[in-house]
């Protein structure tokens, strides 16, 4: 959770490395939306959890406007303080996540995925650092995901994922294989932590 500007600072960086974007590079004036929504998205979490007083909850207001006309204009539907540092979405159409999701570091998330609750609950899922999400994925209900897990294109996992490097694929979904998702996720972000494991 974003509760300093330094801690800001290291969820924009580590957001710049999953969308595989250089350091010292900004978004373009054109194009770069969903650059900019990730960026929308930390200001809006900073804003929540650290700023104060009415100058600080005016430049909040500006900041989630903002941040709501890009959400309807990308089809995403990704509430703040939800995902850790590192996330991203290579690509525009619907991404809807439930408020009461916690997800670890480095998720990359595909068009057309869904993590929700289920039957009127407000619990959600719990997902550990390092996991991908295919297209059209869905993950319904308070299930636990662990490190490195892949979810392959059109998954339906409505049951924990225990085991950490595996990946499921189906409806519902099941282990297919023990590879992991690394190779499904941006190589630099695992080379700046001085993990050299190569993606399986």
């Amino acid at each position: 959770m974003i509760d300093s500007r330094q801690k800001y600072r290291e969820y924009i960086r580590q957001d710049q490395l999953a969308l595989g974007r250089k350091q010292d590079a900004c978004p373009r004036l054109f194009g770069d939306e969903i650059w900019k929504f990730e960026i929308l998205l930390r200001k809006v979490e900073y804003d929540l959890n650290c700023r104060r007083g009415v100058m600080g909850k005016l430049i909040g207001k500006w900041h989630k406007m903002r941040f709501h006309r890009l959400s309807v204009r990308l089809g995403f539907t990704i509430p703040p303080n939800v995902f850790g540092p590192g996330l991203s979405i290579p690509h525009y159409g619907t991404i809807v996540v439930h408020g009461n999701v916690r997800a670890g570091k480095n998720c990359r998330l595909q068009e057309g995925v869904t993590i929700g609750a289920t039957n009127g609950s407000h619990e959600a899922a719990v997902i550990g650092d390092n996991c991908y999400f295919g297209s059209g994925a869905k993950v319904i209900g308070a299930v636990r995901i662990a490190d490195d897990v892949a979810v392959g294109a059109n998954a339906v996992v409505t049951k924990d994922i225990t085991e950490s490097g595996v990946t499921w694929a189906g409806a519902p979904a099941g282990k297919i294989s023990d590879r992991d998702s690394r190779s499904n996720l941006c190589s630099a972000l695992f080379a700046q932590d001085g993990d050299e494991r190569e993606p399986v």
